[in-house]
Order: structure tokens, then C-alpha cells, then sequence
């Protein structure tokens, strides 16, 4: 195999292709299907206020939403003692979109154009419609985490950081919540990998492993 990279080109015997948000462009790229598509999805986290730490001493977690990979709004403290309060799941107008701010006319018009994401919309649009508004009023957010919390305020919530979700949707609609691969020729496709902890465990790597010995 021929990678050509911005570095040159690469000569490899099997080639796994990792690309997150990308991940479908590439795998077009190489011959592979069209869907599944990748729909950016932006969570934004609250980080909350140090002296209050002390309300969450542990993970807290909401009943799972077997219509959603999303989990959900959550609290999770971390180890340096910090709590994370979130995220919300809010259409990304850029793959890359970190900000509210952020958009790219391209990433955007691909995934409005898409028709997986047309019915997937039109499905679960009022579900959309609450989590913008969470998004936009911090008072809504808050809401959603009195649930769980009555005692928290507005201003135990500061700031914090943010993530897009590379979310595989597939030809009609569907949100995949499993692990989605294909292959071209001695290329591994990697399309769907949801969880950062799946994606770092030993069991995936014996997978792909596995794949890639398959492709001789």
C-alpha cells in the first residue's frame, strides 16, 4: 500500500485508518461505502464551582436512553478532585466545531444535504430543540442538573471545556452505537468507535489485530 500524506508518501503492508471526524471522508477516499456518515455533534461542559465540590462525591449518572448512544447530562468527578457537569449534544456547525461560533459551509452543508440526518431530525427534532436551548440558557442547563443536585446555583457553574462527537449515522437515520468497520483491499476502516475507554482497552486492539490478519 501507497500513503500519500502532506509528509511524503508512506509504503505499508496494512494500513489502519483512524480518523474520528474524518472518518468517513477517508474511507470514501478508498473505495469504501458511503454511509455510514459522520455527524459532529458539540458537547459543552460546566465545571463546578471548587468550594462546592464537595456535592458530588462520586459519579452520578442518569438511566440510559436506549433511543441515544448519548449518555446524557452526568457528574463526573475527576482525579484531581474536579466535577465536570455535562455535556449537552448540540449540532456541530463544523466537524471541528469547539465553539458555538464555530462553522465551515462545507462540514455543514454535507450534513443538512445527508438524508440519514434529514430522517434522524425529523425523528427526534423536538429532543434538538431542548438540547439548544440547554445550550444557549445556562438557567435551562442548570435545570437539567438540580434533577440530580437540587442544591446547586447558577453561579456554582463556571465555565468549561468542550468536545465534538464524530457520531456515525447511518443511511436511514440510525445513530450506530457499536463498533463499525470495513475494508478496502489491505485498508481497516475503523467508522465508528463511541467510547474513549473502548477505544484504548486491549479487546479493540485484539480486534483490529485480528482484521488486519484477515487481509492477506
Amino acid at each position: 500500500m501507497r500513503l500519500r500524506t502532506t509528509r511524503g508518501i508512506v509504503e505499508a503492508d496494512r494500513a489502519v485508518a483512524c480518523a474520528g471526524l474524518h472518518s468517513d471522508r477517508l474511507a470514501r477516499l478508498a473505495g469504501a461505502p458511503a454511509a455510514p456518515r459522520i455527524v459532529p455533534f458539540r458537547g459543552d461542559y460546566y465545571l463546578l464551582r471548587p468550594g462546592r465540590s464537595d456535592l458530588v462525591r462520586g459519579l452520578i449518572y442518569p438511566v440510559p436512553d436506549p433511543r441515544f448512544p448519548f449518555l446524557g447530562i452526568h457528574f463526573t468527578r475527576r482525579i484531581d478532585g474536579a466535577v465536570w457537569l455535562g455535556p449537552n449534544a448540540v449540532l456541530a456547525l463544523a466537524r471541528e466545531g469547539y465553539r458555538r461560533t464555530d462553522l465551515d459551509p462545507r462540514d455543514l452543508f454535507e450534513t443538512l444535504a445527508f438524508r440519514g440526518f434529514q430522517t434522524l431530525a425529523a425523528k427526534y427534532w423536538r429532543t434538538g430543540a431542548d438540547e439548544m436551548v440547554r445550550d444557549l440558557r445556562k438557567s435551562s442547563f442548570l435545570a437539567s442538573l438540580r434533577a440530580y443536585v437540587p442544591e446547586l446555583t447558577e453561579t456554582d457553574l463556571l465555565p468549561g471545556p468542550s468536545g465534538v462527537r464524530a457520531q456515525a449515522v447511518g443511511a436511514h437515520g440510525e445513530m450506530l452505537d457499536d463498533f463499525a468497520f470495513d475494508t478496502v483491499g489491505r485498508l481497516l476502516n475503523v467508522r465508528n468507535a463511541p467510547s474513549p475507554a473502548a477505544t484504548s482497552s486491549f479487546a479493540l486492539a485484539r480486534v483490529f489485530a485480528d482484521r488486519l490478519d484477515a487481509l492477506d
